[in-house]
């Protein structure tokens, strides 16, 4: 059985198709780099009369059971037209562009190859001077101010030295990054324009899985492509995708998305933004994934108004504690590991100096409330943290050696690295 233990610092893992190369350490890939245009048809059956003629000349009608009746979908019924999809895209396709990246990596040799000692040896094949590379990326984005604001991944931008926008027109204008938040891979970028299309922001929270979406994008440098399909689940965490260094409670949809529609939207049949193309799994069909628009706007306007945004941060490593995890750590430690609790949220690790560290959390801990709620799974601690206050003393409950023990800590800013792409947020 394999675990995952999750950070509320957390790494920030490469998912995809980026300006990174390509890696294959995480199954889910966050999607770089359109017109695929899909109508929806349905049909009605009425009952079906059936007339047979008696043996005495008679005509004797006989009415078959009425057959079920195929209700056409609300979202059609509402509309009127099974085609609503070319009537979205007719009024929204102008406000989607696409974002190209790129940015210049340096590449060293190892440092013993300086050594005169390997150069006589190898000479020419041995690099004695950094060498340069430029890596590009393609992705999606959509325009909520007509004035040049446009929203699309932290990936689809992270670390580029250019970002070109084109849109649906054919005009190219430079992208300035106005911020990006790594945790939640959402970004905002301005380009010097006036009077664009823009898209409007729906609601995200009243979703309902079976509702019919579009996603618009720019698939594998095919600009301008729409999909269609529904909401398929709504509120997967992080970890169910496996992506656990993100704090995202993400939509599943069915609509066919691929890398390239990072950062596209994904649009209600009233052409509303409901949330951002993001993320799939690699392999699989008719699994993708997108930020919540509510939670794309939060953060995009900390954003604006500050060039970053600040999340809560504690400092542990954890687990959701079960019956086989319990067992696990029994057979391996013994009696040095003494854990009551049947169930709970395990604290692996705590990071040196920390919110948790200074407030008294120990590994082995296992939590049981915080601010008196029950947290029984990972993705309860995770989501309290987040929606909590800097700076605001969380009540944590916690079982240690049997006994329960309140503790009060502080939530601090998420340390920010260097670069995150290489180094563990504590």
């Amino acid at each position: 059985m394999k675990t995952q233990d999750h950070n509320l610092g957390l790494k920030n893992v490469d998912l995809g198709y980026s300006l990174r190369s390509w890696r294959g350490r995480t199954i889910v890939q966050m999607l770089l780099s359109g017109v695929v245009l899909v109508s929806l048809e349905s049909c009605t059956l009425q009952p079906v009369k059936n007339f047979e003629n008696q043996r005495n000349g008679a005509q004797a009608e006989k009415t078959t059971a009425p057959l079920p009746v195929i209700v056409p979908t609300p979202i059609i019924s509402s509309s009127g037209d099974p085609n609503f999809v070319v009537g979205v895209v007719q009024q929204v396709g102008g406000a989607v562009v696409r974002i190209d990246a790129s940015r210049t990596v340096t590449y060293k040799g190892p440092e013993e190859f300086a050594d005169p000692f390997f150069q006589r040896f190898f000479g020419d094949r041995v690099p004695s001077q950094p060498t340069q590379r430029v890596e590009r990326g393609s992705g999606s984005g959509f325009i909520i101010n007509a004035s040049g604001q446009i929203l699309t991944n932290s990936h689809v931008v992270d670390g580029a030295d250019r970002v070109t926008v084109t849109l649906k027109d054919g005009r190219t204008f430079d992208g300035k990054v106005l911020g990006e938040d790594p945790v939640t891979d959402v970004a905002v970028i301005k380009i010097d324009a006036n009077n664009l299309p823009i898209l409007s922001l729906g609601n995200s929270d009243a979703l309902q899985p079976g509702e019919a979406v579009i996603a618009i994008g720019n698939p594998l440098g095919l600009n301008n492509t729409v999909t269609s399909g529904i909401i398929s689940a709504t509120g997967r965490s992080s970890s169910d995708i496996g992506a656990s260094d993100k704090r995202v409670d993400y939509l599943q949809t069915d609509a066919a998305i691929n890398p390239g529609n990072s950062g596209g939207p994904l649009l209600n049949a009233r052409g509303e933004v409901i949330g951002m193309n993001t993320a799939i799994i690699r392999g699989a069909q008719g699994l993708g994934f997108a930020i919540p628009i509510n939670t794309v706007q939060r953060i995009s306007q900390e954003l604006i108004t500050q060039g970053k945004v600040d999340h809560p941060y504690l400092g542990v490593q954890m687990v959701t504690l079960t019956p086989e995890i319990k067992e696990r750590i029994k057979t391996r430690f013994g009696d040095r590991v003494n854990i009551a609790a049947d169930q709970g949220v395990l604290l692996l690790k705590i990071v040196p100096n920390s919110p948790a560290s200074v407030g008294g959390m120990r590994p082995g801990d296992v939590i049981k409330t915080i601010n008196n709620q029950p947290m029984t799974k990972v993705e309860d601690v995770q989501r309290l943290v987040e929606n909590s206050k800097i700076g605001n003393p969380l009540q944590i409950q916690v079982e240690r050696n049997g006994k329960i023990t309140q503790l009060a800590v502080k939530p601090e800013p998420l340390p920010v690295q260097r670069d995150q792409r290489e180094q563990r947020e504590g």
